[in-house]
């Protein structure tokens, strides 16, 4: 799909009227104190990202890579009243790190210490975005969603080149559907703001923004049982992305990471590499020159493909070492 199709944003005043009606009709959260950081996930640096768009700042944690980085992730959390403190469990950060990713994880506005909303959550996106940029130089920079989070970086990513890869987990083509299967008791109401929006709701359309998005890689998982986004819908995604697919039997929402967490960090690592390797096909101008003490994005990772090459980290028995022998097993998971 052209660029050209991707729904404009909204003025300010209708963007901010869209979004208190967003915000009236989405799920309850409680506002809770946010968990301390485990010492297991040290070294790491709490940080303030300071916004374009709204009050205040966003709160961030800043996790740096082990070894020479190769590239910076910037996670996204799901809308759950953890925040970012969701990826203090289930080894995504350990996993980039090993591999050589700086990581950077923040708190939406309304969530944890970070300001208000007052604006689409892509504007938060963005202002991590800009801020992982200036703080990792010249690495890759790649995202890694997670439902809600997933979602809000589709409109970032249709407006920006500055992104090499991203992996998505349980991304809904536009949240109004997902309310509309989970929670049929607002159907008036989201028809309703489908009806007085329109132009708030056609640029919350992510089908739109996923065809318009120029990616080195990309990559999208889902449970099979998910009520809320169908498997039709994560297929949908992947090809208007021009990606590959990974369907999790058994799973519902937020639950293939527990299913299947080594399939799915595996798959998002090698994700990254391989939108690492075509860029570098593309652009051979960022490979660095012979003797220079700049990051070799060239050289092979430790996320190097599980399928090519053997992993420095820990042998058979560790993390990688099953990742490595589950994604060499035929035929699993439905994938692309």
């Amino acid at each position: 799909m052209a660029q050209s199709s991707v729904p404009p944003r909204p003025g300010p005043w209708l963007e901010r009227i869209a979004m208190a009606y967003f915000l009236a009709l989405s799920p309850r959260l409680s506002k809770v104190p946010q968990p301390e950081l485990p010492e297991r996930l040290a070294p790491f640096e709490n940080l303030a990202v300071p916004r374009r768009h709204g009050h205040g700042t966003l709160a961030a944690t800043w996790f740096p890579a082990e070894g020479r980085p190769r590239g910076a992730v910037l996670l996204l959390h799901p809308w759950l009243v953890w925040g970012r403190a969701y990826f203090h469990l289930r080894g995504r950060i350990q996993a980039l790190r090993a591999a050589g990713y700086h990581a950077l994880t923040f708190d939406f506005g309304g969530f944890g210490d970070s300001g208000p909303p007052q604006f689409f959550f892509d504007r938060d996106v963005e202002a991590a975005l800009e801020f992982l940029h200036q703080r990792a130089g010249d690495l890759p920079l790649h995202v890694w969603g997670v439902s809600a989070g997933g979602y809000w970086a589709h409109p970032v990513l249709s407006r920006t080149k500055g992104v090499t890869g991203a992996f998505f987990e349980d991304v809904s083509p536009h949240l109004m559907e997902w309310s509309w299967r989970m929670a049929p008791l607002g159907r008036p109401d989201y028809l309703l703001y489908r009806v007085c929006l329109p132009a708030a709701y056609r640029f919350l359309e992510v089908r739109r923004h996923a065809a318009a998005t120029s990616l080195g890689a990309v990559t999208y998982v889902s449970g099979e049982r998910d009520r809320g986004i169908r498997p039709e819908d994560t297929r949908e995604l992947a090809r208007l992305a021009g990606g590959h697919y990974y369907l999790v039997p058994g799973a519902d929402h937020l639950g293939s990471i527990k299913l299947a967490g080594d399939e799915v960090i595996g798959m998002a690592l090698d994700t990254f590499q391989r939108a690492e390797e075509k860029t570098l096909a593309v652009r051979p101008e960022l490979r660095s020159p012979e003797g220079s003490d700049a990051p070799d994005r060239s050289a092979p990772s430790s996320c190097r493909s599980f399928r090519r090459a053997p992993l420095p980290l820990g042998g058979e028995r560790s993390h990688a070492g099953r990742w490595a022998r589950r994604l060499r097993a035929p035929g699993r998971h439905e994938r692309s």
